[in-house]
């Protein structure tokens, strides 16, 4: 039912009390993260800290959620336990159609519970379970039971956490339906400092889709485009997984700790590599006809019994870039060994992958101590950082409770700060010059998605400082647009402005497009006014030395130009976070 309203779920764990609220706004929000940036706004509170139990967690989808392909993200908002400051993170799989599906644009929980819990909200239904018998419960022994515990349709999505986020791990994530995640800045430590182990979302309730032929012939063409054409051919063969090969050969693919930018082993880890040797099958999120998860299997022998387990376990370009490149681990079943851990204790793999190669190099140089570490991490050893995953995870002292905590925060402690690889967040793995470098540095969710930097540095060899952080804003402001969708970034070649234009208009919000630029900016100024509202000083990012050290393409990193834009992008994002005079917005 198309409406101008927002319909909005707030649940208060601490007094069991769920109310149904409606908002307005969708003429300046849309849905999806200027949704979420909005309720932030109305039930956050910018002087108490990440894990006071009144912060909200919110998710929330878009207008064009189930209406067409690929529309089929869900925004997730909350304070980070990683930085204490405003944050999001995306992901698929079934949670935004099984939000629509529940006559929800948002889900807003608040509150902790006394015990361990699963909450499960549909359209006819909210309940709580103590769920205090599955604390410790790795995340995919816990979607097997949350799915016993509350029964449903193929609607259905569960989402939950592993022991990393029940310990308060900074970096833990949420498990969306198996094979997907609310990866980044923490989202599953804000689930476990709520005491919530998983939330099943019951898309109990049918939607109608627009009638006449404008709608039905424009799905199809979209369709089209997405299935036949060679826009999104990639992320259906090979996957992001086929990144390896090209980023190694243009030396921005980040090696041993970014101590290297390629190497004569990555094609034994490459896209296509993990396809003959480990590929499975392909899976895709609800609502996408494309198909781009990858799923390997991983074989272990016991031998007692001369038995053999397989498992199923996701990879794309990131997972092996972290957990492969940066570790050193050349072979790719062995690279899915240690994603099967992650997985299991539900940790953001970038962030693991990435401490544990700093925890590497730091041991290698005498920074810190075996007593430390606990086991001898080394450069390529499974066996080793398969531990070391556990033991973020579940911290056995003060080095690992640390580590836990960010990479550079044990960094300042222990030393080695120079070699941490944190761009306000354990990195992504585009060593590709100096606008990414600080596009993700400075970035609002510190992400590799915030804007196309990587794309960036690969275009232009010049150092044109305006033109880049020219195109950083503008870039990030146009993406923000397809996030308030919620629509896959996947699929940012294909929604051009021309046919978002058309979906709205054949779905009835046609009103909206005359707007969507000033929304773009609107929401990109209210989401870095609420991060400047929690602290966040972009003047006082510092890019580690590491950074300074490695060779592109393009040549040596250029250390005045990295400077360059780290002052001139702070200075925008300030600008960007200032009430606006004439509204006091």
């Amino acid at each position: 039912m198309i409406r101008d309203f927002f319909r909005i779920l707030k649940m208060d764990l601490t007094t069991g009390k769920a109310t149904l609220l409606e908002r307005p706004g969708r003429n300046q929000y849309l849905g999806g993260t200027g949704l979420a940036a909005m309720l932030f706004e109305e039930f956050g509170h910018l002087d108490r800290d990440w894990d006071d139990p009144e912060q909200p967690l919110i998710f929330a989808i878009g207008p064009l959620t189930g209406y067409y392909p690929l529309m089929s993200k869900t925004c997730c908002a909350f304070r980070s336990p990683y930085h204490n400051q405003y944050a999001e993170s995306y992901a698929g799989g079934k949670s935004a159609l099984s939000l629509r599906f529940a006559d929800l644009d948002a889900l807003v929980v608040v509150g902790r519970a006394e015990r361990l819990s699963a909450l499960c909200v549909g359209s006819r239904r909210v309940e709580t379970r103590d769920v205090e018998y599955m604390r410790g419960f790795d995340a995919l022994r816990t979607g097997r039971i949350v799915r016993k515990i509350f029964p449903g349709s193929g609607r259905r999505s569960i989402l939950r956490i592993g022991p990393a986020g029940e310990n308060l791990s900074a970096y833990a994530c949420i498990n969306v339906d198996t094979f997907r995640h609310f990866g980044r800045l923490g989202g599953g430590t804000v689930m476990g400092a709520k005491n919530l182990k998983a939330i099943c979302i019951l898309g109990d309730r049918g939607f109608d889709l627009p009638g006449g032929k404008e709608y039905s012939a424009l799905y199809k063409d979209i369709h089209k485009q997405l299935t036949t054409t060679e826009m999104m051919a990639k992320y259906h063969g090979l996957g992001t997984a086929v990144n390896i090969n090209p980023l190694n050969e243009l030396k921005s693919l980040p090696w041993k700790n970014l101590q290297q930018t390629s190497s004569p082993e990555a094609d034994n880890i490459s896209g296509e590599r993990f396809a003959q040797d480990t590929l499975l099958r392909n899976a895709a999120c609800a609502g996408c006809p494309v198909g781009c998860i990858h799923v390997g299997f991983v074989r272990e022998q016991f031998q007692a019994n001369n038995q053999y387990l397989y498992r199923q376990v996701g990879y794309d370009y990131e997972p092996i870039f972290s957990c492969g490149g940066m570790l050193e681990v050349t072979d790719a079943p062995q690279v899915l060994r240690i994603l099967d851990v992650i997985e299991k204790e539900g940790l953001d793999n970038m962030s693991a992958g990435v401490a544990l190669a700093w925890a590497t190099e730091a041991l290698e140089k005498g920074v810190i101590t075996l007593e430390q570490t606990v086991v001898p991490l080394a450069w390529g050893d499974a066996e080793n950082y398969m531990r070391g995953v556990e033991m973020i995870s579940r911290p056995p002292n003060d080095f690992y409770r640390l580590l836990a905590q960010g990479t550079l925060k044990c960094a300042r402690v222990y030393g080695g700060e120079d070699f941490a690889c944190v761009l306000g967040q354990e990195m992504a793995g585009y060593a590709t010059g100096e606008v990414f470098f600080i596009s993700e540095a400075l970035g609002f969710r510190h992400a590799h998605l915030d804007s196309g930097g990587y794309s960036y540095d690969q275009k232009y060899e010049d150092k044109n400082v305006t033109q880049a952080l020219d195109f950083l804003v503008s870039d990030a402001r146009e993406r923000i647009v397809l996030n308030c969708m919620v629509g896959c970034l996947f699929a940012r070649g294909v929604y051009k402005d021309a046919l978002m234009a058309q979906a709205l208009e054949a779905v009835g919000y046609g009103a909206l497009n005359e707007s969507l630029a000033s929304i773009g900016e609107r929401v990109q100024r209210l989401r870095w006014r609420l991060r400047l509202g929690m602290g966040y000083d972009p003047l006082k990012v510092t890019i580690p030395k590491r950074y300074t050290e490695v060779t592109t393409w393009k040549g040596p990193i250029d250390p005045e130009y990295l400077d360059a834009l780290r002052i001139g992008y702070a200075a925008r994002i300030m600008e960007m976070g200032a009430p606006l005079p004439e509204t006091g917005e």
